[in-house]
């Protein structure tokens, strides 16, 4: 069966009313252009974030490869083993932007950066010097927010296919990165482990080892400078690079706060209901192992009719 690879559709100039009443409640993927972002879009150059980020202490990531999964990552904090982490200056910025997979520091690879070092991220607070650049979309109340994460990505950088339990305005503010989607009905086709899919490379999969992976329908957009991009949580996303740039992960919460996991710092811990349901599923499956194959299959079998008898929904596209 051949891919299908549908475009995010594109709006210009949507408004908090809109994208409330008429957008946002169709929870599919959507590229808002010409919002105001604020000053960020043209001041954040290399030089400008090298001074006005000052001497706060960033985390430092090399990927050995393009695609970067957080499994297979050398986690380097500073680019001498001396200093144990390292602040936004001119020289690691400038490697950053002209490095795809360069030399660094005898590792070959690209680099992300994740400019937080505190439990939940929050760019206003964190790099209150860049504040009063951007504005976020107003499309949510304050009470909804939960983090913003400031992001700068080496050219070439891919980074793994994942979901977010919330939503999630990626602001596209230097650069440009290509973003491929797929739908949470089209998990089954992901080859999970845990909340990422483990085919890294998405454009040239290993069919022998995901031959269903085909059988998920792609969502495409490109983003350039003041792009936002609207990722409605659980949706799978996978984000390459194809410039040097940088930008802003906006996550609040869909749900009432009550059904998040309070120690969820990243935005990415399944809700309490659905972490208990998996546990509850895994006794039932250690207790049906205790028959014998035949009746084990057949049981099986009908627990999972059930579910789809009683959990799927039969109104989502």
């Amino acid at each position: 069966m051949a891919e299908q690879r549908l475009p995010v559709p594109r709006l210009r100039g949507v408004t908090r009313e809109q994208f409330l009443e008429h957008l946002y409640p169709q929870r599919k993927p959507l590229v808002l252009e010409g919002l105001d972002l604020g000053s960020c879009t043209s001041k954040w150059t290399v030089a400008y974030l090298s001074q006005a980020g000052g001497t706060r202490e960033v985390k430092i990531h090399v990927a050995a490869v393009p695609q970067m999964d957080f499994i297979k990552l050398y986690r380097l904090t500073s680019w001498s083993r001396e200093q144990p982490k390292k602040h936004i200056k001119n020289s690691l910025l400038q490697r950053m932007r002209n490095t795809t997979y360069g030399h660094l520091e005898k590792t070959q690879g690209s680099t992300f950066i994740c400019l937080s070092m505190q439990d939940v991220a929050d760019i206003r607070q964190q790099f209150p010097s860049l504040r009063g650049d951007i504005k976020f979309p107003a499309f949510f109340e304050e009470e909804q927010f939960f983090s913003s994460v400031f992001r700068i990505s080496s050219p070439g950088l891919q980074l793994w296919t994942h979901y977010d339990v919330m939503d999630n305005f990626l602001i596209q503010v230097t650069g440009k990165k290509r973003v491929t989607l797929f739908s949470p009905r089209d998990a089954h086709y992901l080859y999970l482990s845990g909340s990422k899919s483990e085919v890294l490379d998405i454009d040239n999969p290993d069919l022998d080892k995901y031959p269903l992976f085909p059988k998920a329908r792609r969502y495409e957009c490109s983003l350039e400078a003041g792009d936002v991009l609207f990722i409605p949580a659980l949706w799978f996303h996978n984000v390459i690079s194809e410039e040097f740039g940088v930008g802003v992960n906006v996550f609040w919460k869909h749900l009432p706060s009550e059904c998040y996991d309070k120690t969820d710092t990243y935005g990415n811990k399944d809700p309490v209901a659905a972490s208990r349901a998996v546990q509850i599923l895994d006794r039932a499956l250690k207790t049906l192992a205790e028959l014998p194959e035949e009746y084990r299959d057949f049981y099986a079998r009908q627990m999972v009719l059930r579910i789809q008898d009683k959990a799927y929904s039969k109104n989502l596209e």
